[in-house]
């Protein structure tokens, strides 16, 4: 019995010392790093601002590699099928890893196909108005809401996105009905704001915030937990007596599953200590975003959570969302 226990333990035997010399000459070759979207956005902007950072602090050479299409679904299979050895990594964010689980039959797990390495940061969604429209104030939209039954349209950067979740859940809360306009991104949806054919929306704030500064459309009230630094005049939503409005659009980074652990808290140690620094905090505020340096398991659970919280949404709203 002995000697068959001692052979049933051996391929874990055998992996220990493998895994912890892996672990302790990581990283000895470039660490590819996956972003879900075409160069140039911002979160574009995000990966390769940190990239340049943190391969200087693992003394590395990071080697981004973009693969947009499908809302992330391209860029999350490519990573899941990777050797789990710490060099492939994708920026996942709120929609690979959020609201897409919650709202889509995905190709992939978004928790049981990925090892959580940890948040890079986030920016709250920020609740705007047409500026033509009579309304200064959270408390004079909700009067005027209840006064326009029926008649108020909202845009979203399209179904299923954090922009269309969100406000869906404003209306949940405020019992008020509003007529869900979808638009293929979240330019062509703020146009429309503006130009008066639809009369609200939830848009990220580094994506509104040209608009509010020019005076084009009206800041109403905020996600998140605490006020913009960019807009500090304008109350979250938790202020005014909300809940579950702590929801923002946040970027964090994944590996494939069963990844080793030294590995990852290697990789984890050195992006928050990139987070820490001056500098990069100034660097991500021109997204409007804030470092949040999490614990792999932290982060880890707080995709889930997302995840729980928008599927709960979609099923309270009865909410039909093809593709």
């Amino acid at each position: 019995m002995k000697r068959r226990a001692l052979l049933q333990a051996a391929p874990a035997l055998a992996l220990a010392p493998w895994t912890a010399v892996r672990a302790q000459g990581f990283p000895d070759k470039p660490i590819r790093y996956i972003v879900p979207v075409a160069a140039g956005g911002g979160s574009d902007l995000i990966a390769r601002t940190l990239t340049d950072r943190w391969a200087k602090a693992l003394n590395a050479t990071f080697l981004v590699d973009n693969q947009s299409g499908g809302g992330g679904v391209v860029a999350a299979q490519v990573t899941m099928r990777a050797a789990p050895d710490g060099y492939t990594l994708m920026q996942g964010y709120v929609a690979t890893h959020g609201t897409s689980p919650a709202t889509r039959k995905l190709p992939y797990d978004a928790v049981k196909d990925f090892s959580p390495i940890g948040m890079i940061g986030a920016t709250p969604n920020v609740l705007v108005v047409d500026a033509n429209l009579p309304v200064k104030n959270f408390k004079e939209f909700v009067a005027w809401l209840n006064a326009n039954k029926g008649k108020v349209s909202y845009g979203s950067a399209g179904p299923g996105s954090l922009t269309h979740l969100t406000m869906e859940l404003l209306k949940q809360q405020l019992h008020v009905p509003m007529v869900h306009i979808p638009y293929r991104g979240i330019a062509p949806a703020i146009t429309d704001v503006i130009g008066g054919q639809t009369q609200a929306m939830f848009p990220g704030l580094a994506a509104a915030l040209q608009h509010i500064r020019s005076g084009r459309l009206r800041p109403i009230a905020l996600t998140g937990s605490k006020r913009a630094a960019q807009i500090p005049d304008v109350p979250t939503l938790e202020e005014l007596g909300l809940k579950n409005f702590d929801a923002m659009q946040w970027y964090g980074i994944v590996g494939p599953a069963n990844m080793p652990r030294e590995v990852v808290a290697r990789l984890n140690a050195t992006l928050n200590q990139v987070l820490a620094a001056p500098d990069m905090r100034e660097k991500l505020s021109t997204e409007a975003v804030e470092p949040l340096p999490m614990t792999p398991e932290a982060f880890g659970k707080y995709y889930q959570q997302d995840i729980a919280r928008w599927t709960a949404l979609v099923k309270a709203q009865n909410l039909k969302i093809e593709g």
